[in-house]
């Protein structure tokens, strides 16, 4: 049995495109609706600007008073007068500046006597090459070699003697070689005391140690007081109980 029905005629085969092309339109519509946008009217200003009036700012006419120009330059005529030559000029001798054996040179002049005065050099003459050591006291009689090792002998027991370990230092465990510099001036008297050691503390025993040297005979070279440096190590060294 045969269907009544056209199949072209059929409605419903072409029912998912137009539920598509609708969706589409439906989107459409709601994204322009969603982006339509609206102005308060209250908030426009119309102005208007009237461009028929011009204003012509009058300026005023300023007169400059301008110096004049200069005047135009004036020729000068040069009078040119022809006088004849007629003097007699003299040439001028000139005469050598040297002098020779006839030329008289002047009188000698007599000259007084001049004081001079002995200007003492502060000078400073190593311990080492000094002709006489300084003398320390106790050590005045002797050669000059047993000067020196009496000298050296009495430094050693004057360290010896005034000798005193710092308890600062033995607290912290201080100890080491110092080097004391100082110099003997030309009354004997030591000055310039100077030390480098591992800590100042040390250092500063080291220095009153050399500040109690008694006075001495100052050092001569040549006959003369003269300065002597001399530097002498302090050991500062303590025994572990």
């Amino acid at each position: 049995m045969l269907s009544k029905k056209n199949p072209e005629m059929e409605i419903g085969r072409n029912s998912s495109l137009y539920f598509a092309i609708g969706l589409s339109i439906m989107l459409f519509i709601s994204w322009q609706l969603l982006e339509y946008k609206t102005y308060d009217k209250t908030d426009i200003a119309y102005d208007m600007v009237n461009m028929e009036e011009v204003f012509e700012e009058e300026i005023p006419v300023i007169n400059v008073n301008a110096p004049p120009p200069p005047p135009p330059p004036v020729a000068i005529q040069e009078s040119i007068k022809i006088v004849e030559d007629v003097v007699e000029i003299e040439e001028t001798i000139i005469e050598s500046t040297e002098s020779n054996q006839s030329d008289k040179i002047a009188e000698p002049v007599s000259v007084a006597e001049v004081a001079v005065e002995d200007v003492e050099e502060d000078v400073e003459v190593p311990f080492a090459v000094i002709e006489d050591i300084p003398v320390f006291p106790g050590c005045e009689t002797g050669s000059k070699r047993e000067k020196r090792a009496c000298f050296q002998a009495k430094m050693e027991e004057h360290i010896a003697k005034n000798f005193h370990y710092p308890e600062q230092a033995l607290d912290l465990g201080i100890q080491g070689k110092v080097f004391v510099i100082f110099v003997i001036d030309k009354d004997g008297y030591v000055t310039g005391i100077r030390s480098r050691g591992p800590d100042k503390i040390l250092e500063k025993e080291a220095e009153r140690i050399i500040k109690l040297l008694p006075r001495m005979i100052p050092g001569k070279q040549r006959g003369r007081p003269v300065k002597v440096p001399y530097s002498v190590p302090i050991v500062f060294k303590y025994m572990a109980s």
